[in-house]
C-alpha cells in the first residue's frame, strides 16, 4: 500500500510554504526573499516540474534563480541586503536578554553565512552571456 504522505508530497508542501515566505519577504524589509525562492526551487525540482518551471520563468525572480542554479551567483544587491539584514538582526539580539553564549553562537553563524555569500560570484561568467 502506498503511503498517503510520501516524500514528494512533503517537498511540494515545503515548496509552497517557501514561496509564501518569499512573497512575505518582498513586503517586509527585514525578511529575506531570495533564499526562500531558492529553497522552493530546490523542493519543486524534486516534486513538481510545473512549479519549478513557473519559478524559473517568472519575470521578477526567475532570472536570479536561473543565475543561482547555473552559476551560484549572488548579485551585489543581495549581498548588501544579507549583510545589512544580519547586522540589524544581531543588533536587536544584542539589546535582548539573550545569554552571552547565544550572542557568540549567532555571531559565528552569521559570519560564516556572510563569508559564504561574499565568496559567491556577483555576476555570471562573461562566457555565459
Amino acid at each position: 500500500m502506498k503511503k498517503l504522505f510520501n516524500r514528494c508530497f512533503w517537498l511540494h508542501a515545503a515548496g509552497i510554504i517557501f514561496v509564501g515566505l518569499g512573497f512575505i519577504g518582498m513586503a517586509l524589509p527585514v525578511m529575506p526573499t531570495t533564499i526562500f525562492f531558492i529553497l522552493a526551487l530546490a523542493c519543486f525540482s524534486r516534486s513538481s516540474p510545473k512549479f519549478e518551471h513557473w519559478l524559473l520563468t517568472h519575470p521578477k525572480f526567475g532570472p536570479s534563480l536561473v543565475a543561482w542554479r547555473e552559476y551560484q551567483v549572488v548579485p551585489p544587491k543581495g549581498k548588501w541586503g544579507a549583510g545589512i539584514g544580519m547586522l540589524i538582526g544581531y543588533i536587536i539580539l544584542c539589546f535582548s536578554t539573550a545569554p552571552w553564549y547565544v550572542l557568540v553562537l549567532v555571531a559565528v553563524i552569521e559570519i560564516a553565512v556572510l563569508a559564504y555569500v561574499l565568496t559567491r560570484p556577483s555576476h555570471p561568467p562573461a562566457s555565459a552571456n
